[in-house]
């Protein structure tokens, strides 16, 4: 698919040109942001609102500039904005960022998910969602084994639904390559 075909189709929100620009285009936004912002985290955060806020409006996306420095632009403003909202925080503060640190502590202990899925011989499958970053895990978790509507996910995640559609986007394109490993 060429990019513009792929954005023509966006338009008439074809799922499969949603898909085909965010692979495309996901490492050069993420880049930018990982080069602006101190985490990868944040970076990952910003990437994923940026395809959220352009997807939402790709109809206002005029062919005669690149769709890359569209994107770009959108994820600057995001960057900017998310900057502004911390300064202006009493919380950024008063919190010391560089010690907010998160550390990930596997859990062996098999959960009711686990044995279910052991039961219908998907072991490998739970294996390799516990090698995403736990806020894919729990994206996907809330959607595949609790069975969450997006509007439900949005809600207990308290975050717009576009988000959570990109999130499991990408969720499921890196559990993909985790099982084609």
């Amino acid at each position: 698919m060429e990019i513009n075909e792929a954005i023509a189709k966006a338009k008439e929100n074809n799922q499969k040109a949603f898909n085909f620009l965010l692979d495309e285009f996901w490492d050069y936004v993420y880049g930018y942001q990982l080069k602006r912002v101190s985490s990868e985290h944040d970076a990952e955060d910003i990437t994923i609102q940026t395809f959220s806020k352009a997807f939402d409006k790709i109809d206002t996306f005029n062919e005669k500039y690149k769709f890359k420095t569209w994107l770009i632009t959108i994820s600057k403003n995001i960057q900017i904005d998310l900057q502004r909202k911390e300064k202006s925080s009493i919380n950024s503060k008063i919190t010391d960022h560089e010690n907010d640190t998160v550390y990930r502590v596997m859990d062996d202990s098999p959960t009711v998910e686990d044995k279910l899925i052991t039961e219908q011989n998907l072991a490998k499958l739970l294996r390799d969602i516990k090698k995403l970053k736990p806020h894919y895990q729990e994206v996907i978790n809330l959607r595949y084994f609790q069975e969450l509507t997006y509007a439900e996910i949005s809600q207990q995640l308290n975050e717009p639904m576009n988000n959570v559609k990109v999130k499991l986007l990408r969720a499921k394109k890196l559990l993909a390559e985790i099982i084609t490993k």
